[in-house]
């Protein structure tokens, strides 16, 4: 916009009318731009008129129930006498169908590159001794406090108020308080570095969907281990991925140059094809932060201390504009279509019973719902009820396509389910196969790949050994190869969709490809499972 200064009743109504669409594209969030002709041209406002401007966006943005802030200023020289500014505006409104606005951001780097410390202090609010204190509370299970080292996947929340301020665990709130007094939230997902731990890992990854990936390298290591292969892995499945060099208080400023050159070499790869983006100042955020979301070929670079805590807020500024993936439209699309959620963990909670977490691929799941959940090994579906539901451990009654979240399912039997499963509407009469086909592109692989081999398969949240039965046109691959390979899975039918992420390996065997093609063995036939056993609920 171009000034906003003391505009007719019939112009406000308009801008307000715009401003309404302009939040409802973006999810929540538009960015305005005031001193700017809509040609682009940098004209800049003297200093009464971009207060007048800013009082009539403050007006607009409270009549549509938003808040502004303002990102940053800037003079620009056009020939005149006085000093004239541009001013970025960051509008946020959260949709009235939903607590917040969500981004899942997933976090990948190299054993020991401080990926838990980093979550820590951003969701602690607290700095680290540099001897990892700030990632304890992080941790799930005793051992990973003993070695230091994650090997589970979890979950980290960081709330952004409507000001863009950050609402973490400081002041000792609790996960229910941060949801409550957030309207952006961003859930981490923490996954392991350790090699041994890749297909936990891989599975994160894959069955969690998430918007964008941060890859985090060790200033005094560089590129080491597992970097390559875990950028690698956000590449093949598309992920935008921006990276953040730690523990730059460790070392000399020469050594932090050394490995963002080492960085921006590998992305100026012609593999990569990425165009690095070092971010130094607020502006810097501010821009990357836009320009990735607008082209997912920019790769934003921090350089930070989770020890001195220098840099860390020029993250957060980036955290808090980084705008969501998709727009409203596609979410309404996909909200429209049957309930479909995967299943990526089980547990058992004393006084709940069988609880079940994962992410809603698409539909609406309400409490009190009646579902269909399967593949059992015989490839049946079994009926069960949706008793209550949780999301970022505080409760909430509807859950939309998109979503992560964990239902519980009252007495339902426990060892019944297994990960990789999907809960579906009744009427949805889902495909399931043992037998698929899919396009892939073999990555790395020593020998030749023929007929007969095994590997294991990742789909979304399916995982599981699958042996190739057939290669189509050719009797085996080398590294760099494509072709449609036929696939069978060994243990139990899945249930998959054409046009699926595939993912497989087995020791350094690597490869990507996607599904083209099921043999489906229609539920028709095995008809969903009548005879109730103990522990599952009748209707």
């Amino acid at each position: 916009q171009l000034k906003l200064v003391n505009p007719s009743q019939y112009r406000f109504e308009h801008l307000v009318t715009q401003m309404k669409w302009r939040l409802q594209e973006g999810r929540g969030e538009a960015v305005y731009q005031i001193g700017v002709e809509d040609n682009g041209l940098l004209v800049g406002l003297s200093e009464e008129e971009m207060r007048a401007s800013l009082k009539t966006l403050r007006r607009m943005a409270e009549k549509v129930g938003a808040d502004i802030t303002v990102l940053r200023e800037r003079e620009v020289d056009y020939d005149s006498d006085f000093p004239r500014k541009i001013t970025e505006v960051l509008v946020r409104k959260v949709p009235d169908n939903q607590q917040f606005l969500d981004l899942r951001v997933a976090v990948l780097g190299n054993v020991d590159s401080g990926k838990s410390t980093l979550l820590g202090v951003l969701t602690q609010g607290e700095l680290d001794n540099g001897r990892g204190r700030a990632r304890l509370n992080l941790f799930r299970h005793l051992h990973e406090i003993q070695s230091g080292r994650t090997s589970s996947i979890s979950f980290e929340i960081l709330g952004f108020n409507s000001k863009g301020e950050v609402v973490n665990y400081s002041d000792s709130r609790t996960a229910e308080e941060i949801c409550e007094s957030s309207s952006k939230m961003i859930t981490f997902i923490d996954l392991a570095g350790h090699h041994k731990y890749l297909k936990t890992t891989i599975f994160g990854l894959t069955s969690y969907c998430p918007d964008f990936a941060m890859l985090v390298v060790s200033a005094n290591t560089g590129i080491a281990g597992t970097t390559r292969e875990h950028l690698g892995l956000a590449m093949a499945l598309k992920v935008p991925f921006f990276i953040v060099v730690s523990k730059v208080d460790l070392c000399s400023k020469a050594t932090v140059e050394r490995t963002v050159k080492q960085l921006e070499r590998i992305l100026k790869q012609p593999g990569c094809n990425k165009l690095p983006l070092l971010v130094n100042s607020d502006d810097d955020a501010v821009t990357a932060a836009q320009q990735f979301a607008q082209s997912p070929n920019i790769t934003p670079i921090f350089t930070l201390s989770s020890v001195s805590g220098e840099n860390l807020d020029l993250l957060k500024v980036f955290l808090n504009i980084l705008p969501p993936l998709t727009n409203s439209k596609e979410q309404e699309e996909l909200m429209q279509q049957l309930t479909e959620f995967q299943v990526d963990e089980i547990y058992t909670v004393p006084e709940v019973g069988t609880v079940v977490g994962g992410t809603l691929s698409s539909g609406i799941c309400r409490e009190g719902e009646n579902l269909v959940v399967g593949p059992t090994d015989d490839g049946k579906f079994l009926r069960l009820k949706v008793c209550s539901i949780q999301r970022n451990r505080s409760a909430c009654r509807v859950l939309r396509a998109g979503q992560a979240a964990t239902l519980a399912l009252g007495p339902f039997d426990r060892s019944l389910l297994r990960k990789g499963m999907v809960m579906v509407s009744p009427e949805m009469n889902p495909t399931i196969c043992s037998v698929f086909e899919a396009e892939i592109v073999l990555l790395f692989h020593a020998t030749t790949f023929r007929k007969g081999f095994q590997v294991t398969v990742h789909v979304g949240n399916v995982r599981q050994t699958a042996i190739v039965e057939k290669i189509h046109g050719k009797d085996k691959l080398r590294t760099g190869e494509k072709a449609v390979v036929c696939f069978r899975f060994i243990k139990h039918p899945e249930y998959l969709k054409i046009g699926a992420k595939l993912l497989f390996r087995e020791g350094v065997t690597k490869g990507i490809g996607h599904v083209t093609d099921l043999q489906a063995i229609t539920t028709k036939e095995n008809g969903l499972e009548e005879s109730l056993g103990p522990g599952q609920l009748s209707f």
